[in-house]
Order: C-alpha cells, then structure tokens, then sequence
C-alpha cells in the first residue's frame, strides 16, 4: 500500500512539473538558458530549491522532523523530494498550512492552487524565479514538501548536502512516527490556517 501511495504521488508530482514548466519554463514559456537561471546548471538549481524548502520548514514553529526522499531529474529540470516524520494530527494541519502559506507569501511567492480536501489537503505554489514549490498530506496524514526547477542547463545532480534533522531509515521511509506535543495534538488551535 505504501509503495503504491508512493507511485501514486510521484505520478502526482510529475504531472505538476509537467504543468509548471510546459515549454521547460513555468512563466511565458522562458526556453532553456533564458531568463533569471541564465547560466545556472541543474546543480545549482537543486541546491536553490533545498534552500527553499530549508528556508520553509525553518519558519515552522514548533519544529518538524523531516527526511530526504527522492531527486528526479528531467531533461533540463530537477524536482526534489521531503517527507515529514512529525505526527501532524487532522485538528493541526490547517495551522500547518497557514503557517507554510503565509512564509511563502512573504517570500514573494505566487500561491496556485490551496486545496483544502479533508484528507489530503495541499497548498502549490511558485517562487519569483520560476520554482513550483508544494506541500501536500498523504496516506496516513503524512506531509511531503517538493520543489521543481525551471529548465536550467544540463548538469549532473548530487544529493542533498545537508543532513536530514530526522532519523535516517534503511528501505521504505515509514508513515509519521514522530510525535509533537503541538502538532500532534488532537485539538484545533486559533492561527493562520490556508486561505480558500
């Protein structure tokens, strides 16, 4: 079942790429080359979207366990992968939202789509440089974070540099097994929650 949740949402994530750099570029169609990331390779731009996802979970308070999942790499774009090991309970994750909405609208970012289904909701975005940045809960409420480049140059692609401040796991990353006496509270709080 895991495996299939996983495949499902990788399906997800690349159907979302695809959207945000049809053309290999998500505004007005910027070609390969062109553009802010002129000159930048598909390492670099890989290191621009783990600062933002780094920079994101920086602003949530309390603060998460999270691990590296995947990198996938297209024919000039990189999408970069984060799963949050925090139980972050049903009554918490419009907070949660919220919190990650507001920091990337401060950031400048342009807010796309925020789907508030009950089970799975996701808020999708994109940064003035042309990075589809997303966060969106899964099976079992897990949350995921993943970051898509714009078409950059061609370039091999390292892991990430930084270590994970969550506990590293041989196989399968399990469901959320971390618990926060805030986050996984079964309460709803007062706070910023996503707009509609």
């Amino acid at each position: 079942m895991k495996r299939i949740t996983r495949t499902v949402r990788l399906a997800c994530a690349m159907a979302l790429a695809g959207a945000l750099l049809a053309g290999c570029g998500p505004s007005g169609g910027t070609k390969h080359g062109e553009g802010a990331l002129a000159g930048t390779d598909m390492q670099g731009a890989a290191q621009r979207a783990d600062a933002m996802f780094y920079a994101t979970v920086g602003a949530i308070k309390p603060e998460i366990e999270w691990v590296h999942d995947t990198t996938t790499t297209g024919s000039c774009d990189v999408t970069r992968y984060w799963t949050v090991m925090t139980v972050v309970s049903p009554e918490r994750r419009g907070n949660f939202l919220g919190v990650v909405e507001n920091f990337w609208k401060a950031s400048g970012y342009r807010i796309k789509t925020v789907n508030p289904d009950k089970d799975m909701p996701e808020i999708i975005a994109t940064s003035p440089d042309g990075f589809g940045i997303m966060v969106t809960f899964g099976h079992a409420g897990q949350a995921f974070f993943e970051v898509t480049t714009p078409c950059v140059d061609e370039s091999k692609v390292a892991a990430p540099a930084k270590v994970a401040n969550g506990r590293t796991y041989e196989g399968d990353i399990p469901t959320p097994n971390v618990r926060s006496d805030f986050w996984s509270a079964q309460t709803p709080v007062p706070g910023p929650t996503p707009s509609s």
